[in-house]
């Protein structure tokens, strides 16, 4: 396991990826490694999470420092810079039913090529997907989702790289953690080891902790 320092992560995010964020209203996001990218002023990124945040917590601090040009997410109501910017144009948005999202996420990080759901059915989210009938019953096919880093925050870090969250810092976090090409973790605590039982993330789906 290689641990880093911030710098270091930050260098690893080139302008223009595009990063799952952990965090549900930005508990579980990793704070110290989204104020870092945006010291660095990076731009013309993908996000990919939950909910856009806040204006000055999780995500949404990126979006408020304008350094996002597409957000992929189930929320955006409690960020008004982020309905501000699609209204105007200057950022594209794609809204996706939450459970939708996570599963389309699952199934980028399982390598299965998409699943079948009814959410959706009837309404915008249908536009431009595949309607697939099954014994006489219409769905909609909707395919994986994967990117090029994951950036998550959790409770605690052991040396193998084995994670741990509590309470609801969990979130998606365990799954955005299987689905990108590169994982960067940042724990409140990190620890000499973690009892094989109490992990919520193995070492084997992350990279990096940040020191």
């Amino acid at each position: 396991m290689k641990r880093i320092e911030i710098e270091k992560a930050v260098d690893l995010i080139q302008d223009g990826m595009s990063i799952m964020v952990g965090g549900f209203m930005g508990v579980g996001a990793p704070h110290r490694l989204i104020d870092a990218l945006i010291e660095a002023k990076k731009k013309d990124l993908t996000i990919i999470c939950n909910d856009t945040g806040f204006v000055d917590y999780g995500s949404g601090k990126m979006i408020a420092n304008k350094m996002v040009k597409k957000v992929i997410a189930s929320h955006i109501g409690t960020n008004p810079i982020t309905g501000d910017m699609m209204i105007s144009g200057e950022m594209e948005v794609e809204l996706i039913p939450q459970g939708t999202l996570i599963e389309r996420i699952r199934c980028g990080g399982a390598g299965i090529g998409g699943f079948l759901t009814k959410t959706g059915l009837g309404t915008i989210v249908q536009e431009g997907k595949q309607i697939i009938n099954v014994d006489g019953e219409d769905y909609l096919l909707e395919k994986p989702l994967r990117a090029d880093v994951a950036i998550i925050g959790a409770s605690e870090a052991d040396k193998y790289g084995n994670l741990i969250f509590r309470g609801t810092t969990k979130n998606f976090n365990p799954i955005i953690a299987t689905a990108a090409d590169l994982v960067i973790a940042e724990a409140t605590e990190q620890v000499e080891t973690i009892p094989p039982h109490h992990i919520h993330v193995p070492y084997l789906f992350i990279d990096y902790i940040i020191k």
